[in-house]
Protein backbone atom coordinates (compact mmCIF):
# COMPACT_ATOMS: atom_id res chain seq x y z
CA UNK A 1 0.00 0.00 0.00
CA UNK A 2 1.42 3.28 -0.61
CA UNK A 3 1.72 6.43 1.83
CA UNK A 4 1.26 9.24 -0.98
CA UNK A 5 -2.02 10.88 -0.85
CA UNK A 6 -3.19 13.21 -3.28
CA UNK A 7 -3.85 16.59 -2.41
CA UNK A 8 -4.26 18.70 -5.42
CA UNK A 9 -1.97 20.11 -8.19
CA UNK A 10 1.87 21.92 -8.12
CA UNK A 11 0.10 25.71 -9.36
CA UNK A 12 2.38 25.59 -12.30
CA UNK A 13 2.06 21.88 -13.19
CA UNK A 14 2.36 18.15 -11.66
CA UNK A 15 -0.19 16.49 -8.98
CA UNK A 16 0.60 18.09 -5.71
CA UNK A 17 1.24 14.64 -3.11
CA UNK A 18 1.43 14.36 0.31
CA UNK A 19 3.43 11.31 2.39
CA UNK A 20 0.89 9.84 4.70
CA UNK A 21 3.60 7.85 6.58
CA UNK A 22 6.17 10.92 7.01
CA UNK A 23 2.61 12.60 7.83
CA UNK A 24 2.23 10.81 11.19
CA UNK A 25 5.75 11.21 12.51
CA UNK A 26 5.99 14.70 11.86
CA UNK A 27 2.70 16.64 12.48
CA UNK A 28 0.75 19.34 10.15
CA UNK A 29 0.09 22.85 10.69
CA UNK A 30 -2.55 24.76 8.40
CA UNK A 31 -3.21 28.57 8.35
CA UNK A 32 -5.83 30.53 6.88
CA UNK A 33 -8.14 33.05 7.14
CA UNK A 34 -11.73 32.92 7.13
CA UNK A 35 -12.82 31.92 3.52
CA UNK A 36 -9.21 30.66 2.57
CA UNK A 37 -10.51 26.68 1.67
CA UNK A 38 -8.43 25.77 4.68
CA UNK A 39 -11.99 23.51 6.02
CA UNK A 40 -11.95 22.09 2.54
CA UNK A 41 -8.36 20.66 2.96
CA UNK A 42 -9.02 19.40 5.75
CA UNK A 43 -11.95 17.93 4.25
CA UNK A 44 -9.65 16.49 0.98
CA UNK A 45 -6.99 15.35 3.66
CA UNK A 46 -9.45 13.30 5.48
CA UNK A 47 -11.43 11.80 2.31
CA UNK A 48 -8.37 10.68 1.11
CA UNK A 49 -6.61 9.07 4.20
CA UNK A 50 -10.19 8.05 5.52
CA UNK A 51 -9.68 4.39 4.50
CA UNK A 52 -5.61 4.38 5.33
CA UNK A 53 -5.58 5.28 8.67
CA UNK A 54 -7.75 5.56 11.94
CA UNK A 55 -9.39 9.26 12.15
CA UNK A 56 -10.17 11.45 15.39
CA UNK A 57 -11.76 14.49 14.54
CA UNK A 58 -12.57 17.79 16.89
CA UNK A 59 -14.84 19.67 15.23
CA UNK A 60 -16.46 23.26 16.85
CA UNK A 61 -18.70 23.68 14.05
CA UNK A 62 -20.31 20.23 13.05
CA UNK A 63 -18.21 21.02 8.78
CA UNK A 64 -16.98 17.34 9.43
CA UNK A 65 -20.16 15.14 10.79
CA UNK A 66 -21.13 14.27 7.05
CA UNK A 67 -18.10 12.24 6.71
CA UNK A 68 -19.96 9.72 8.59
CA UNK A 69 -21.85 9.06 5.65
CA UNK A 70 -18.76 8.23 3.50
CA UNK A 71 -16.40 6.58 5.79
CA UNK A 72 -18.55 5.06 8.56
CA UNK A 73 -17.27 7.89 11.12
CA UNK A 74 -18.84 7.68 14.59
CA UNK A 75 -20.44 11.17 15.09
CA UNK A 76 -20.46 12.01 19.27
CA UNK A 77 -22.69 15.02 19.93
CA UNK A 78 -20.82 16.26 23.10
CA UNK A 79 -23.63 18.41 24.03
CA UNK A 80 -25.57 14.92 25.01
CA UNK A 81 -22.36 13.21 27.13
CA UNK A 82 -20.59 14.01 30.57
CA UNK A 83 -16.60 14.96 30.34
CA UNK A 84 -15.71 11.68 31.97
CA UNK A 85 -17.85 9.75 29.26
CA UNK A 86 -15.95 11.14 26.64
CA UNK A 87 -12.70 10.67 28.79
CA UNK A 88 -13.61 7.19 28.39
CA UNK A 89 -15.25 8.05 25.16
CA UNK A 90 -11.79 8.67 23.70
CA UNK A 91 -10.12 5.30 25.64
CA UNK A 92 -12.75 3.16 23.34
CA UNK A 93 -12.31 4.48 20.34
CA UNK A 94 -8.75 3.66 20.30
CA UNK A 95 -9.24 0.28 21.73
CA UNK A 96 -11.70 -0.35 18.97
CA UNK A 97 -10.17 1.59 16.26
CA UNK A 98 -13.11 3.17 15.24
CA UNK A 99 -12.90 6.64 13.73
CA UNK A 100 -15.01 9.59 15.31
CA UNK A 101 -16.09 12.94 15.15
CA UNK A 102 -16.58 15.18 17.85
CA UNK A 103 -19.34 17.75 17.13
CA UNK A 104 -18.94 20.35 20.01
CA UNK A 105 -21.36 22.48 17.62
CA UNK A 106 -24.08 24.21 20.33
CA UNK A 107 -21.71 24.46 23.36
CA UNK A 108 -19.92 28.03 24.67
CA UNK A 109 -16.53 28.43 24.49
CA UNK A 110 -15.91 27.09 28.04
CA UNK A 111 -17.96 23.80 27.49
CA UNK A 112 -16.46 22.89 23.78
CA UNK A 113 -12.73 23.55 25.71
CA UNK A 114 -13.27 20.88 28.74
CA UNK A 115 -14.95 18.36 26.32
CA UNK A 116 -12.58 18.15 23.48
CA UNK A 117 -9.49 18.05 26.86
CA UNK A 118 -11.58 14.98 28.06
CA UNK A 119 -11.61 13.68 24.57
CA UNK A 120 -8.24 14.13 24.15
CA UNK A 121 -6.98 12.98 27.39
CA UNK A 122 -8.66 9.48 27.02
CA UNK A 123 -6.93 8.78 23.56
CA UNK A 124 -3.51 10.27 24.87
CA UNK A 125 -3.62 7.79 28.60
CA UNK A 126 -4.61 4.72 26.53
CA UNK A 127 -2.15 1.90 27.64
CA UNK A 128 0.80 1.37 25.41
CA UNK A 129 -0.86 -1.76 23.62
CA UNK A 130 -3.42 0.25 21.71
CA UNK A 131 -0.91 2.95 20.58
CA UNK A 132 -1.99 2.57 16.88
CA UNK A 133 -1.61 5.16 14.36
CA UNK A 134 -4.35 8.11 14.53
CA UNK A 135 -4.83 11.16 12.76
CA UNK A 136 -5.88 13.41 14.67
CA UNK A 137 -7.50 17.05 12.83
CA UNK A 138 -8.42 19.85 15.38
CA UNK A 139 -10.32 22.63 13.27
CA UNK A 140 -10.25 26.22 14.95
CA UNK A 141 -7.16 25.02 16.79
CA UNK A 142 -7.14 28.49 18.13
CA UNK A 143 -10.01 28.27 20.28
CA UNK A 144 -8.33 24.96 22.39
CA UNK A 145 -5.15 26.35 22.41
CA UNK A 146 -4.95 29.88 22.60
CA UNK A 147 -1.94 32.39 22.93
CA UNK A 148 -3.30 34.82 25.65
CA UNK A 149 -6.18 34.45 27.97
CA UNK A 150 -9.94 35.27 26.81
CA UNK A 151 -13.38 35.34 28.13
CA UNK A 152 -13.33 31.50 28.96
CA UNK A 153 -11.96 30.35 33.00
CA UNK A 154 -9.01 29.53 34.04
CA UNK A 155 -9.59 25.94 34.70
CA UNK A 156 -11.00 25.33 30.63
CA UNK A 157 -8.19 27.24 29.87
CA UNK A 158 -5.52 25.25 31.39
CA UNK A 159 -7.14 21.53 30.66
CA UNK A 160 -7.50 22.33 26.37
CA UNK A 161 -4.19 23.73 26.74
CA UNK A 162 -2.47 20.90 28.30
CA UNK A 163 -4.66 18.55 26.46
CA UNK A 164 -3.17 20.10 22.49
CA UNK A 165 0.42 20.82 24.08
CA UNK A 166 0.20 17.08 25.10
CA UNK A 167 -1.18 15.94 21.19
CA UNK A 168 1.49 17.72 19.71
CA UNK A 169 4.60 17.73 21.99
CA UNK A 170 4.22 13.82 23.07
CA UNK A 171 1.61 12.30 21.09
CA UNK A 172 3.94 11.29 18.49
CA UNK A 173 5.34 8.36 20.56
CA UNK A 174 1.43 7.18 21.45
CA UNK A 175 0.28 7.37 17.56
CA UNK A 176 -0.98 10.47 17.85
CA UNK A 177 -0.47 12.53 14.46
CA UNK A 178 -2.00 16.06 15.13
CA UNK A 179 -3.15 18.50 12.22
CA UNK A 180 -4.05 21.35 13.84
CA UNK A 181 -5.89 24.19 11.69
CA UNK A 182 -6.57 27.89 12.72
CA UNK A 183 -7.51 31.13 11.07
CA UNK A 184 -4.95 33.68 13.22
CA UNK A 185 -1.32 31.96 13.47
CA UNK A 186 -0.98 34.78 15.97
CA UNK A 187 -3.97 33.95 18.39
CA UNK A 188 -2.43 29.96 18.51
CA UNK A 189 -0.26 29.29 21.58
CA UNK A 190 3.47 29.11 19.81
CA UNK A 191 4.38 25.73 21.93
CA UNK A 192 1.78 24.09 20.09
CA UNK A 193 2.54 25.46 16.69
CA UNK A 194 5.98 25.15 16.86
CA UNK A 195 6.10 21.33 17.22
CA UNK A 196 4.35 20.84 13.90
CA UNK A 197 7.03 19.99 11.19
CA UNK A 198 4.65 20.44 7.78
CA UNK A 199 2.67 23.69 6.72
CA UNK A 200 0.30 24.66 4.53
CA UNK A 201 -0.06 28.24 4.67
CA UNK A 202 -3.32 30.23 3.00
CA UNK A 203 -4.53 33.56 2.08
CA UNK A 204 -4.09 35.68 5.55
CA UNK A 205 -3.90 40.10 5.04
CA UNK A 206 -2.25 40.95 8.75
CA UNK A 207 0.37 41.90 9.20
CA UNK A 208 1.21 39.83 12.44
CA UNK A 209 0.12 36.30 11.37
CA UNK A 210 1.90 36.98 7.27
CA UNK A 211 5.16 37.43 9.73
CA UNK A 212 4.69 34.26 11.55
CA UNK A 213 3.98 32.80 8.50
CA UNK A 214 6.84 33.66 6.75
CA UNK A 215 8.98 32.50 10.17
CA UNK A 216 7.69 29.24 10.28
CA UNK A 217 8.35 28.57 6.11
CA UNK A 218 11.76 30.24 6.50
CA UNK A 219 10.87 33.00 4.17
CA UNK A 220 12.02 36.44 4.07
CA UNK A 221 9.61 39.36 5.46
CA UNK A 222 9.43 41.10 2.29
CA UNK A 223 8.16 37.68 0.38
CA UNK A 224 5.32 37.87 2.95
CA UNK A 225 3.46 39.88 1.30
CA UNK A 226 2.73 37.22 -1.47
CA UNK A 227 0.00 35.39 1.36
CA UNK A 228 -2.39 38.65 0.41
CA UNK A 229 -2.52 37.29 -2.84
CA UNK A 230 -3.03 33.68 -2.20
CA UNK A 231 -6.54 32.46 -4.20
CA UNK A 232 -9.08 30.71 -2.69
CA UNK A 233 -7.78 26.68 -2.03
CA UNK A 234 -4.24 27.90 -2.78
CA UNK A 235 -1.59 27.30 -0.20
CA UNK A 236 1.77 27.01 -0.03
CA UNK A 237 3.55 23.91 1.33
CA UNK A 238 6.26 23.00 3.52
CA UNK A 239 8.13 20.02 5.44
CA UNK A 240 9.36 16.36 4.77
CA UNK A 241 5.89 14.98 4.29
CA UNK A 242 5.44 17.90 1.30
CA UNK A 243 8.19 19.62 0.20
CA UNK A 244 11.28 20.52 0.85
CA UNK A 245 11.06 24.43 -0.44
CA UNK A 246 7.71 26.40 -0.37
CA UNK A 247 5.55 24.99 -2.96
CA UNK A 248 2.49 26.65 -4.13
CA UNK A 249 -0.74 24.00 -4.56
CA UNK A 250 -4.00 23.99 -5.13
CA UNK A 251 -6.46 21.80 -3.28
CA UNK A 252 -8.59 19.52 -5.44
CA UNK A 253 -12.12 18.41 -5.08
CA UNK A 254 -14.18 16.75 -2.31
CA UNK A 255 -16.57 14.27 -2.43
CA UNK A 256 -18.17 14.94 0.76
CA UNK A 257 -20.46 18.11 1.74
CA UNK A 258 -20.15 19.85 4.42
CA UNK A 259 -23.00 21.34 6.24
CA UNK A 260 -22.15 24.79 7.11
CA UNK A 261 -21.24 26.28 3.23
CA UNK A 262 -20.71 29.59 2.88
CA UNK A 263 -23.29 31.90 1.30
CA UNK A 264 -23.90 31.38 -2.49
CA UNK A 265 -24.53 34.57 -4.31
CA UNK A 266 -27.90 34.51 -5.94
CA UNK A 267 -30.52 37.15 -7.84
CA UNK A 268 -32.01 39.73 -5.30
CA UNK A 269 -35.47 40.61 -6.60
CA UNK A 270 -37.18 43.21 -3.94
CA UNK A 271 -41.05 41.80 -2.85
CA UNK A 272 -43.95 43.87 -4.72
CA UNK A 273 -46.84 43.98 -2.42
CA UNK A 274 -46.60 45.74 0.31
CA UNK A 275 -44.49 44.63 3.29
CA UNK A 276 -45.15 46.46 6.25
CA UNK A 277 -48.01 45.09 7.26
CA UNK A 278 -46.56 41.43 7.33
CA UNK A 279 -43.34 42.58 9.18
CA UNK A 280 -45.02 44.93 11.56
CA UNK A 281 -48.04 42.91 12.29
CA UNK A 282 -49.02 42.78 16.08
CA UNK A 283 -48.20 38.89 17.67
CA UNK A 284 -50.70 36.47 17.51
CA UNK A 285 -52.60 35.95 21.59
CA UNK A 286 -50.82 32.48 22.45
CA UNK A 287 -53.09 29.63 22.87
CA UNK A 288 -52.68 27.51 25.25
CA UNK A 289 -52.87 23.32 23.90
CA UNK A 290 -53.27 20.59 26.37
CA UNK A 291 -50.65 18.04 24.22
CA UNK A 292 -51.55 14.30 24.99
CA UNK A 293 -48.92 12.59 26.67
CA UNK A 294 -47.04 10.77 23.71
CA UNK A 295 -45.54 7.14 25.02
CA UNK A 296 -42.00 6.98 26.10
CA UNK A 297 -39.44 5.62 24.09
CA UNK A 298 -36.65 3.35 25.22
CA UNK A 299 -33.53 5.72 25.87
CA UNK A 300 -30.93 5.26 22.84
CA UNK A 301 -27.48 3.01 23.66
CA UNK A 302 -25.24 5.18 25.45
CA UNK A 303 -21.69 6.57 23.92
CA UNK A 304 -19.59 3.57 25.38
CA UNK A 305 -22.08 0.97 24.29
CA UNK A 306 -21.78 2.74 20.93
CA UNK A 307 -18.25 2.79 20.73
CA UNK A 308 -17.86 -0.72 22.13
CA UNK A 309 -20.29 -2.12 18.87
CA UNK A 310 -18.65 0.19 16.13
CA UNK A 311 -16.84 -1.67 13.84
CA UNK A 312 -15.69 -4.08 17.04
CA UNK A 313 -15.61 -8.06 15.43
CA UNK A 314 -15.71 -9.36 19.37
CA UNK A 315 -18.86 -8.14 21.79
CA UNK A 316 -17.25 -7.26 25.36
CA UNK A 317 -18.20 -8.55 28.69
CA UNK A 318 -19.95 -5.70 31.19
CA UNK A 319 -18.26 -6.09 34.44
CA UNK A 320 -21.11 -6.61 37.43
CA UNK A 321 -19.75 -4.60 40.27
CA UNK A 322 -20.37 -5.43 43.96
CA UNK A 323 -21.93 -3.41 46.45
CA UNK A 324 -20.00 -1.35 48.51
CA UNK A 325 -20.93 0.57 52.01
CA UNK A 326 -21.29 4.45 51.05
CA UNK A 327 -18.65 5.20 53.85
CA UNK A 328 -15.74 2.32 52.78
CA UNK A 329 -16.19 4.14 49.67
CA UNK A 330 -15.63 7.04 50.19
CA UNK A 331 -13.06 6.42 51.95
CA UNK A 332 -11.53 4.29 49.09
CA UNK A 333 -12.22 7.55 46.80
CA UNK A 334 -10.46 9.81 49.43
CA UNK A 335 -7.45 7.52 49.71
CA UNK A 336 -6.71 6.97 45.96
CA UNK A 337 -7.22 11.13 45.53
CA UNK A 338 -4.06 11.18 48.28
CA UNK A 339 -2.19 8.87 46.40
CA UNK A 340 -2.58 10.81 42.60
CA UNK A 341 -1.72 14.21 44.81
CA UNK A 342 1.82 12.26 46.39
CA UNK A 343 2.90 10.66 43.63
CA UNK A 344 4.43 11.88 40.05
CA UNK A 345 4.50 15.19 41.29
CA UNK A 346 0.57 15.54 41.51
CA UNK A 347 0.28 18.72 43.18
CA UNK A 348 1.56 20.96 39.96
CA UNK A 349 -0.51 18.85 37.95
CA UNK A 350 -3.99 20.66 36.11
CA UNK A 351 -6.99 19.15 37.54
CA UNK A 352 -8.04 17.18 34.02
CA UNK A 353 -4.70 15.32 34.32
CA UNK A 354 -5.42 14.53 37.56
CA UNK A 355 -9.28 13.65 37.22
CA UNK A 356 -8.01 10.81 34.25
CA UNK A 357 -5.10 9.53 36.32
CA UNK A 358 -7.70 9.11 39.22
CA UNK A 359 -10.34 7.30 36.77
CA UNK A 360 -7.65 4.85 35.62
CA UNK A 361 -7.02 4.41 39.52
CA UNK A 362 -10.94 3.95 40.81
CA UNK A 363 -11.37 1.08 37.42
CA UNK A 364 -8.30 -0.79 39.14
CA UNK A 365 -9.60 -0.61 42.63
CA UNK A 366 -12.77 -2.40 41.33
CA UNK A 367 -14.91 1.02 41.71
CA UNK A 368 -16.26 1.74 38.46
CA UNK A 369 -15.08 3.78 35.46
CA UNK A 370 -17.63 6.97 36.18
CA UNK A 371 -16.41 6.57 39.75
CA UNK A 372 -16.98 10.66 40.18
CA UNK A 373 -17.83 13.32 37.91
CA UNK A 374 -15.77 16.25 37.41
CA UNK A 375 -17.56 18.37 39.85
CA UNK A 376 -17.34 16.63 42.29
CA UNK A 377 -13.95 15.47 41.75
CA UNK A 378 -13.02 18.97 41.73
CA UNK A 379 -14.28 19.58 45.33
CA UNK A 380 -13.02 16.27 46.63
CA UNK A 381 -9.53 17.45 45.41
CA UNK A 382 -9.68 20.99 47.17
CA UNK A 383 -10.77 18.77 50.64
CA UNK A 384 -7.01 16.44 49.61
CA UNK A 385 -4.86 19.65 49.10
CA UNK A 386 -6.74 21.02 52.73
CA UNK A 387 -4.74 17.54 54.57
CA UNK A 388 -7.83 16.88 56.42
CA UNK A 389 -8.51 13.50 57.50
CA UNK A 390 -11.47 11.85 56.19
CA UNK A 391 -13.18 11.62 59.69
CA UNK A 392 -12.82 14.96 60.49
CA UNK A 393 -14.26 15.50 56.92
CA UNK A 394 -17.60 14.28 57.68
CA UNK A 395 -17.54 16.65 61.20
CA UNK A 396 -20.54 19.52 60.51
CA UNK A 397 -17.77 22.23 61.87
CA UNK A 398 -15.56 21.19 58.52
CA UNK A 399 -18.77 20.98 56.42
CA UNK A 400 -19.48 24.72 57.00
CA UNK A 401 -15.86 25.77 56.23
CA UNK A 402 -16.36 23.29 52.58
CA UNK A 403 -19.68 25.35 52.12
CA UNK A 404 -17.85 28.89 52.77
CA UNK A 405 -15.32 27.29 50.20
CA UNK A 406 -18.01 26.67 47.68
CA UNK A 407 -18.70 30.37 46.85
CA UNK A 408 -14.71 30.98 46.19
CA UNK A 409 -13.66 30.11 42.92
CA UNK A 410 -12.64 26.45 42.08
CA UNK A 411 -8.97 27.13 41.91
CA UNK A 412 -8.97 28.99 45.00
CA UNK A 413 -10.70 26.45 47.42
CA UNK A 414 -7.80 24.20 47.97
CA UNK A 415 -5.90 27.27 49.30
CA UNK A 416 -9.05 28.53 51.80
CA UNK A 417 -9.57 24.99 53.14
CA UNK A 418 -5.83 24.59 53.90
CA UNK A 419 -5.70 27.36 55.33
CA UNK A 420 -8.85 26.72 57.58
CA UNK A 421 -7.30 22.98 57.83
CA UNK A 422 -4.42 24.44 59.33
CA UNK A 423 -6.01 27.13 61.91
CA UNK A 424 -8.39 24.70 63.18
CA UNK A 425 -5.46 22.74 64.54
CA UNK A 426 -3.99 25.59 65.63
CA UNK A 427 -0.77 25.07 63.45
CA UNK A 428 1.83 27.83 62.18
CA UNK A 429 0.70 29.98 59.06
CA UNK A 430 1.95 27.79 56.26
CA UNK A 431 4.34 29.67 54.29
CA UNK A 432 4.24 31.34 50.68
CA UNK A 433 6.20 28.29 49.16
CA UNK A 434 3.40 25.68 50.70
CA UNK A 435 0.34 27.94 50.14
CA UNK A 436 1.95 28.06 46.31
CA UNK A 437 2.53 24.76 46.21
CA UNK A 438 -1.02 23.58 47.20
CA UNK A 439 -2.44 26.43 44.33
CA UNK A 440 -0.36 24.23 42.03
CA UNK A 441 2.48 26.98 41.42
CA UNK A 442 6.67 26.94 41.88
CA UNK A 443 5.48 31.05 42.04
CA UNK A 444 5.58 32.45 46.01
CA UNK A 445 4.25 35.53 44.22
CA UNK A 446 1.23 34.24 42.94
CA UNK A 447 0.85 32.62 46.65
CA UNK A 448 0.75 36.40 47.90
CA UNK A 449 -1.55 37.60 45.62
CA UNK A 450 -4.09 34.84 46.25
CA UNK A 451 -4.08 35.29 49.95
CA UNK A 452 -4.96 38.92 49.25
CA UNK A 453 -7.83 38.07 47.18
CA UNK A 454 -9.01 35.87 49.69
CA UNK A 455 -9.05 38.54 52.42
CA UNK A 456 -11.06 40.81 49.74
CA UNK A 457 -13.43 38.47 49.38
CA UNK A 458 -13.27 38.37 53.23
CA UNK A 459 -12.80 34.90 53.15
CA UNK A 460 -9.94 35.03 55.76
CA UNK A 461 -8.00 38.34 58.26
CA UNK A 462 -4.26 38.31 57.60
CA UNK A 463 -2.25 39.94 60.59
CA UNK A 464 1.52 40.69 61.02
CA UNK A 465 3.27 40.60 64.50
CA UNK A 466 6.29 42.42 65.56
CA UNK A 467 8.42 39.85 64.36
CA UNK A 468 7.06 39.97 60.65
CA UNK A 469 5.41 36.59 61.75
CA UNK A 470 2.04 36.42 59.59
CA UNK A 471 -1.18 35.07 61.34
CA UNK A 472 -4.46 34.14 59.28
CA UNK A 473 -7.97 34.08 60.59
CA UNK A 474 -10.68 32.31 59.05
CA UNK A 475 -13.95 34.47 59.30
CA UNK A 476 -17.57 33.16 59.98
CA UNK A 477 -15.48 30.30 61.94
CA UNK A 478 -13.33 31.95 64.65
CA UNK A 479 -10.34 29.76 63.76
CA UNK A 480 -7.01 31.33 63.62
CA UNK A 481 -3.60 29.99 62.97
CA UNK A 482 -0.34 30.38 65.08
CA UNK A 483 2.31 33.20 63.68
CA UNK A 484 4.49 31.56 60.99
CA UNK A 485 7.52 32.57 59.03
CA UNK A 486 6.20 33.68 55.00
CA UNK A 487 9.47 33.48 53.63
CA UNK A 488 9.99 29.86 55.50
Amino acid sequence: MTSRIEMGEIVGGGPATLNLAELLATRLLVQGNSGSGKSHLLRRLLEQTGNLVQQAIIDPEGDFVSLADAFSHLVIDAAEHTEAALQAAGERMRVHRASVVLNLEGLDADQQMKRAAAFLGGMFDVPRAHWYPVLVVVDEAQLFAPAAAGEVSDDARRASLGAMTNLMCRGRKRGLAGVIATQRLAKLAKNVAAEASNFLMGRTFLDIDMARASDLLGMERRQAEAFRDLERGTFVALGPALYRRPTTIRIGEVTTASRSAGPVLAPFSPPSEPVAELILAPLPEPEIMVRPRRPVAPPAPDLITQLATHGAALAESEEVEEPVDPAERRRQLADILRQVLVEDDGGFRPPASLYQDFLVRCRIAGLGREAMDMRAFRRALATARSGVNTEDAESPEWQEAEAIASELPEDTQGVFLYLARTARDGLACPSDAEIARIYGTHSTGRARRILGWLEERNAVVLRMDGAGRRRVAIIGLGWETQPGDPGA
